[in-house]
């Protein structure tokens, strides 16, 4: 009994019988994060009593060389821990293949009918989740496609059809706005799921908890009790072997416009009405509606932007940004980004919210640290007071840690800054699931919630776009270095030390 209340509370609720389409089933995201995401949920009860996994690629495969090669790295490159043989083989006799052009109607013909087969023989009940884990490119090609096999209506009253769509949404504000008129053209906004993984983490999903479900800080959660908000993202590791692609991307477009903004709507959004997907939603919106908009004289003061350079992790010797390979000898693409934010609503005027990500930093850690102001009278003027601190804590470690000051031991009145820390794993166990698993079966059950609205992507493209623009028109102008393995340029202290402020760096 034990066993089934703590299955039921941390995976979710079970889904319907489906089947589950996934394009780009032989790259390296599907390989890596997607599907080992659908075993571990098909071992918690949590993928649906009856389902089927049909990938769809350029690669030719059958069925079983497909088992064979997404099981092959579900046991070496996968995040799901170790593999049960026995549950492997029972999960991949749910997987099959239909090889195809993502540009050719008549592969999706080929899908239709294989769907179909698949369908009758395993009574899914027509029930369907198409999965984009392909090149954003071709985006437009599957989508449209799928509208003219008509395959983006449910088959009866009883029966969905929804889409994943992984990041980017584009590259800009015209490019997404493109993207969704595509989408809309053939989905309804209702059926399209825009995934962020961060926001499946569960750290991201209590900031909600945390703020909502406790009388003791929603009252405090104002421009009249914090000082500043903290927001970091940050990276070890250099662009790998992905030179090529960051060179058209950047840390604005890769981080910034999705991943951060989303985690700084959520520390900045209203009380929801209720606790469901439009009404979530909606307030998120607000928020990055009533950001203050960036214009010339304010990205100069208020955005810095880095490259990495040659640095050292330990007794490794680490090459810069221009050195990895497929990138420009004289590239000014920025592999760091910090900036200052202002809300312009009633609860956070005058609050500024710092905003960095980047790549090669000191440490691999994204967190949000809600300062405080300080007590408004001091009775201890002598005494090294500090601040309280709220430090939530999305990865590696999930937990949440919150910091005042105490007397030390002793007959003299000392004060030290003690913290008081909540971890995850020491809390609830070692059992917390994958991002993708959960954001997977929020989908497979219809709760939207956790996913991002077209209106959204576009208000965080109109953010960030002007930025991109200043920084184009500025041909010339030097990209800061930082040493690989530091906390950025040094430009980036310098924006917080213009407000008597430093950043927090764990």
């Amino acid at each position: 009994m034990a066993e089934e209340v703590r299955t039921a509370s941390m995976y979710g609720g079970i889904a319907e019988p489906c089947a589950i389409v996934l394009f780009g089933a032989s790259g390296d995201l599907a390989k890596r994060k997607v599907i080992p995401a659908m075993y571990d949920l098909a071992q918690n009860d949590s993928l649906g009593e009856r389902y089927a996994i049909l990938g769809f690629a350029r690669t030719p495969m059958t069925d079983d060389s497909f088992r064979g090669t997404v099981g092959e790295a579900a046991k070496t490159i996968s995040e799901v821990g170790p593999i049960d043989p026995a549950k492997w083989d029972a999960f991949a006799s749910n997987l099959f293949y239909c090889p195809g052009d993502y540009a050719d109607q008549n592969s999706y013909a080929q899908l239709a009918k294989r769907l179909a087969e698949i369908d009758a023989e395993k009574k899914l009940g027509g029930n369907r989740l198409f999965y984009l884990s392909t090149p954003p490119e071709v985006y437009p090609d599957i989508v449209e496609h799928l509208g003219q096999a008509g395959l983006a209506r449910p088959s009866s009253p009883d029966s969905w059809v929804r889409i994943i769509i992984e990041k980017p949404f584009g590259r800009d504000l015209a490019s997404a706005k493109e993207l969704n008129k595509i989408v809309l053209n053939v989905f309804e906004e209702k059926q399209v799921y825009r995934i962020d993984h961060y926001l499946g983490k569960d750290t991201v999903q209590n900031l909600l908890v945390l703020r909502f479900g406790n009388g003791i800080f929603e009252p405090l959660w104002n421009r009249n009790y914090v000082d500043h908000v903290q927001i970091t993202a940050s990276e070890t590791l250099g662009v790998e072997r992905r030179g090529g692609f960051y060179e058209t991307a950047g840390a604005l477009r890769d981080m910034i416009q999705s991943h951060v903004l989303q985690l700084t709507s959520l520390v900045a959004v209203e009380p929801p009405a209720s606790f469901d997907a439009n009404a979530v939603r909606n307030e998120k919106l607000k928020v990055l509606q009533s950001i203050r908009p960036f214009n010339l004289e304010m990205v100069a003061q208020s955005v810095v932007r880095g490259q990495y350079s040659p640095g050292k992790f330990g007794n490794q010797t680490v090459a810069g940004y221009r050195d990895e390979p497929h990138v420009s000898k004289g590239s000014r693409t920025e592999t760091f980004v910090s900036m200052r934010v202002l809300i312009d609503n009633w609860r956070w005027a005058g609050v500024p919210f710092y905003l960095r990500t980047g790549k090669r930093l000191a440490k691999r850690t994204t967190e949000i640290m809600i300062q405080f102001k300080r007590a408004p009278h001091i009775v201890f003027r002598d005494k090294d007071v500090q601040a309280n601190r709220l430090v939530l804590n999305i990865q590696p470690t999930e937990g949440i840690c919150i910091s005042f000051g105490a007397k030390r031991p002793g007959t003299e009145m000392s004060i030290g800054n003690v913290a008081m820390d909540f971890n995850y794993i020491k809390a609830f166990g070692n059992g917390s699931r994958s991002a993708y698993a959960t954001l997977l079966n929020d989908c497979l059950r219809g709760d939207a919630t956790l996913f991002d609205r077209g209106d959204s992507v576009e208000a965080a493209w109109s953010l960030v776009e002007p930025i991109l623009d200043v920084w184009s028109a500025a041909k010339t102008a030097t990209v800061p270095e930082y040493p690989s393995g530091s906390w950025g340029p040094k430009e980036s202290d310098q924006l917080l030390e213009r407000d008597a402020r430093q950043w927090y760096n764990p």
